[in-house]
Formats: C-alpha cells, structure tokens, sequence
C-alpha cells in the first residue's frame, strides 16, 4: 500500500493531505466507481480505502512482486505517514513519495522550502541496508543538493554512517514517537582540563527532533571516529572549545620537550619528502595510464581531462572496486572494466566503455555497457539487436542513468 496515486486529469494524488494534494475530498476517490487511478511507480491500478487504523491510502488491485509502495510493511507505512505529520506540524510542505527527475532516487518524504525548493529527504528504513549502500545513497541525494535524514525502529550499523535516528512506537494510545538515538548533546564540567566531557545522546520527541533538523537548529555532525549523529551548533563549538584547550596543553608539553619536537619536526620532514616522491610517482603513474589510454580516448571521443571524472563516477555509482583492462577487440574495441565486490575476492569483468555499436549484434545479455553521453547512448539504441543495460555516467554533471535498451526493429 501506498500514500499516493496518479489520476489522468487531476495529476498526482496524497492520502495524506485534507485535499488530496491537488484540490478534491477524499469522497472524490473513496469507493467511487469507475474511477482510474495508478501507482506513481509502476503503473498498476489503485483503489482508495482506509484501514482499520484509520489511516487513508491507496492499495493495488493486483499486488506486483516488484512493486516497493505496494509491498511496504505496516510498521514502514505508519513511520512515513509520522515523519510527513512531523515535518508538516513544523510548517513545511511535505509530499509522499516523490521521485527524482533523473529517477535516481524516491524520497518516502520530501520537505519544500519556502521558495517550493526541495531540501530535506526524510527516509523510513526498515528493511537491511550496508553502510556502504547507506553512504552512496546519501550521496544521490546530496547531488541534487538534498539533504536526509534516515530514521530506524532498531540499531544498525549503517546508522552510525549516516544522519539517523532511532525512534520508538507510541508506548500508548494518544502518545507520540520518541526519538532514542541519533540526537547528541555535549556536555563538560568543570569546564578544565580535568572537567569530564563527552558526547551523550539524548531522548526526545520524534515532532521535535524533525522540527530541529528543518528548522537548522540542528546539523549532522561527524565525530572523531567517523560516526555521525545531528547536534546542536553550540554542542559543536563546546567540543571544538575542549579540543582547542587539550591542544594548547599539548604544545605546552612539546615546549617543555623541545629536543624531542625538533627530532619529531625531523622526521615529519623527511616524511614529507616521501610523500612528496609518492606523490611524483603517483603523478608518473597517471601519465602512463592516459598514454595507455590515449587511443581508446580518441575512439571514445573523450578528453583525457575528464577521464578521471568519468572513472571516479564509475567507481562510486558501483560502490566497489574497479580496475580497468585495455580495449577489446572482441567487444567493439571498448574498454573492458572490472569490479570487485569484496576484499579478497577475484576481479570480474563487469562492463565495457563505449564499444562500438557493429559489435551489438552478440552482445552478452548482462554485461553493462557505460557510455559518458546523450550522444553514445543514441548510438547505442540505434544499433542494439538484443536487450541491453547502458549506464550512462555524464562526467561533467555527475548524474548517472541506468536503463535497459530494447531491439530496434528491423527495416
């Protein structure tokens, strides 16, 4: 089930909202015959109804197994619907389930500025996510300039990767959700060295911790030790404050043991000097890879310039480690490209770099073809006799679309 339909004439539809979103009563869709509505995701057909909660949504007629509105979970549906009310009782627009332009990502909730700009992306994650998979797609909404929040009924790792919270049923009838994890305050007293000082995450309203967060008040925040949670900017200020004042007693220190920082100053020379000679055959080391790859650029009609953007891009849209092979005769003279899921497995070769399009004719069903441009995609489409997978990875913009190619008909 779903918070959202598409009607033909009256455009895209929210249970959610008094109005529907677009003007009209719930009676205008609630047990009304003959009236078409369609899911926003897969385009099968919906009907309206309110369940024993008496919670307005949108269900299929026919349950699709690939469908993600139309298998959600009960306790995922409830933690949407919670985290719209939250931020729509802070005075923003909130609209469920809105996707992308480019379709790289669908927010459960998307929260508007006051100039109709979307901003915060507010997630129900319930089913299992790495922190990898988290981080990456953190970074899908970053790059339409989004940020996000991720909220969780229990702890996972992933939560220490991302800005996220933790939050808890109503322990009654008529209370709210509470806020367990992912809100931090800092906190020290005395205020000297010797004061006890730390970080301590705090409990709270789920509509507070919401409000926080689109309000500013508060920021994700990244602590020493890689795990983020959001917090106050004084919070922030505080921990700088007793960080700034252990480094000033810490140079006291050095200052008391000057032969020992003169040798130390020694020796973080002489490792500047071999980072820098790392950094020279690091610089050599490119050199060579973009001779190596000279003719394949030239065959790809790409600068050497933009090569490291578009490999960049492959790398983090894959999310796992890559290497490049040469070109390949036997696939279209593209450039093969290998993948390693984990440390410690085999590289596999995964995809090629615009091969050329004579080469289609066999091409293996599975193996990704990645182009960096509109232009190599329309090549690709035009000579596909089988069914493809393209990704087509801009480097100049950083977006990326994934899509399968059908066979042209044949003249």
């Amino acid at each position: 089930m779903g918070f959202t339909a598409v009607h033909a004439d009256w455009g895209r539809l929210d249970a959610s909202l008094d109005d529907l979103g677009c003007g009209r009563a719930w009676e205008a869709v609630h047990r009304v015959e003959g009236l078409h509505l369609a899911c926003p995701e897969c385009g099968g057909r919906m009907f309206a109804r309110v369940s024993s909660r008496r919670a307005r949504h949108f269900y299929h007629q026919e349950r699709p197994q690939s469908c993600e509105l139309a298998n959600e979970s009960p306790e995922h549906h409830l933690l949407k619907l919670e985290l719209a009310t939250a931020a729509r009782a802070a005075g923003f627009r909130a609209e469920l389930e809105v996707s992308s332009e480019t379709g790289n990502w669908r927010a459960d909730v998307l929260v508007f500025d006051a100039q109709s700009r979307a901003f915060m992306a507010l997630e129900a994650q319930l089913s299992p996510m790495t922190p990898d998979d988290a981080r990456m797609r953190t970074d899908r909404y970053a790059a339409d300039g989004v940020g996000v929040c991720w909220a969780g009924l229990q702890g996972r790792p992933w939560q220490r990767a991302v800005p996220s919270l933790r939050v808890a049923y109503p322990e009654e009838r008529g209370a709210g959700w509470t806020v367990r994890h992912g809100l931090a305050r800092y906190t020290w007293a005395p205020r000297t060295l010797t004061g006890k000082a730390g970080w301590n995450h705090i409990t709270c309203p789920l509509g507070d911790a919401i409000r926080w967060m689109l309000q500013g008040r508060v920021h994700p925040h990244t602590g020493p030790a890689g795990t983020v949670w959001w917090t106050a900017p004084t919070y922030v200020d505080l921990a700088a404050a007793r960080a700034r004042l252990e480094a000033d007693a810490d140079a006291a220190a050095r200052a008391r043991a000057a032969g020992q920082a003169r040798r130390s100053a020694a020796a973080r020379a002489a490792a500047g000097e071999v980072r820098l000679q790392e950094a020279l055959l690091q610089a050599q080391e490119r050199r060579a890879e973009q001779e190596r790859l000279a003719v394949f650029l030239e065959h790809a009609g790409m600068d050497a310039q933009v090569w490291p953007a578009f490999a960049r891009l492959v790398r983090t849209v894959s999310g796992k480690a890559v290497e490049y092979g040469g070109q390949s005769p036997a696939h279209g003279n593209g450039l093969l490209v290998y993948s390693r899921p984990y440390p410690g497995r085999e590289f596999r070769l995964a995809g090629v770099v615009c091969p050329d399009p004579e080469a289609l004719t066999r091409w293996p069903a599975e193996l990704t073809i990645l182009v960096p441009s509109q232009t190599w995609l329309a090549r690709i489409q035009a000579a596909a006799r089988s069914p493809l997978k393209v990704a087509v990875l801009n480097p100049t913009t950083q977006h990326c679309t994934f899509l399968r190619v059908r066979p042209q008909p044949q003249a």
